[in-house]
C-alpha cells in the first residue's frame, strides 16, 4: 500500500520550539544541515542570543508567546512547508546515524511515522540506563498526526491505520549541565502536571503519595538498571521520585483548598 511512497524522494520540514537556547541551538542547527530540507524555529521572545543565532543560520524564524508544549509545537508543524516534519527540542541534536537513517527515509519512505531512540547528556554524562531507550516517535506525516494534549511529557499521536517503524541511531538529549538547573525544573514538571490531574478529575491520597515516589525509584534504579549510571544514575531515579512525591502533594493541597487550578 506504501510503495507510492518510494517513487519520490520526500522533503522534510525540521520544526524546533526555542527559549533561551543559546547553548543548545547552534549544535541543534547544525546536526540539521543537510538533512532538512528547511527549519522552522518557534521561539517565545528569548532574552538571550537564540533569535541571532537562528537568524545567521538561516532558519524560518517565528515568535510566539508560550502556552503550553503541545500547542507550541502543534503550532510550529502548522508552519512547516512540507507536510513530513522532523521534530526537535532545541537541546536536541542528531547523531550520525540517525542522520543516516533520515536521509534513507528521504530516499525511500515507506511509513507514516518513525520512531527514534533518545539518548540524555545528563550533566556532562550519557545515560545509558535510567532513561533509555526512551522512545520517541518524532518523524512523521503531519496530516496524520499531532502532538497530544498532555502539558507536560505530551507526545505524537499518529492517527488510526498509521504505519510507524523505528530508526537506527539516537536523538541526542542534552538535558541539564547541573544539578540545581534539574531540581527546579523537576518542580515545574510536579506543579504543571498536579494541575493537569486535578483537571482531569485525578485524586491524591496518602498511599500514592506514599507508595508512587518508591515505585517511581525501583523502576528507574533497579528495572532500568540505573544503578549502572553510577552516581548520575541514582540522582535521576532520587529526583524523579521526589517529582512525583511533590505531584500528588501539590494535587493533595488542591483538593483540600478546592482553589482554582485552570491549566
Amino acid at each position: 500500500m506504501h510503495d507510492i511512497f518510494s517513487l519520490v524522494m520526500v522533503n522534510i520540514s525540521a520544526v524546533i520550539i526555542t527559549f533561551n537556547e543559546e547553548k543548545n541551538i547552534g549544535k541543534c542547527l547544525k546536526s540539521l544541515q543537510g538533512i532538512a530540507d528547511e527549519i522552522v524555529v518557534i521561539d517565545s521572545f528569548s532574552t538571550d542570543l537564540t533569535k541571532e543565532i537562528c537568524l545567521t543560520s538561516g532558519v524560518r524564524f517565528f515568535e510566539r508567546p508560550f502556552t503550553s508544549y503541545n500547542e507550541q509545537k502543534n503550532f510550529a508543524a502548522v508552519q512547516a512547508t512540507y507536510p513530513f516534519v522532523l521534530s526537535l527540542d532545541a537541546d536536541e541534536v542528531l547523531s550520525p546515524e540517525l542522520q543516516q537513517s533520515i536521509l534513507a527515509v528521504k530516499q525511500n519512505r515507506n511509513a507514516d511515522g518513525y520512531s527514534m531512540n533518545r539518548l540524555t547528556n545528563y550533566c556532562g554524562k550519557w545515560i545509558r540506563h535510567a532513561w533509555y531507550p526512551d522512545t520517541k516517535l518524532r518523524l512523521w506525516d503531519r496530516r496524520k498526526g499531532r502532538w497530544d494534549d498532555s502539558l507536560v511529557h505530551e507526545k505524537v499521536v499518529m492517527e488510526k491505520g498509521s504505519t510507524i517503524e523505528h530508526l537506527k541511531g539516537d536523538l541526542q538529549h542534552y538535558s541539564y549541565y547541573s544539578l540545581d538547573r534539574h531540581l527546579k525544573q523537576q518542580n515545574i514538571y510536579a506543579d504543571i502536571s498536579a494541575r493537569e490531574l486535578f483537571s482531569h478529575g485525578k485524586r491524591s491520597s496518602v498511599m500514592k503519595i506514599v507508595f508512587k515516589p518508591l515505585l517511581n525509584f525501583l523502576k528507574l534504579y533497579f528495572l532500568k538498571q540505573g544503578f549502572r549510571d553510577g552516581y548520575e544514575g541514582y540522582l535521576i531515579a532520587k529526583i524523579s521520585a521526589l517529582t512525583v512525591f511533590m505531584k500528588y502533594v501539590y494535587l493533595m493541597d488542591m483538593q483540600r483548598r478546592k482553589r482554582d487550578v485552570s491549566v
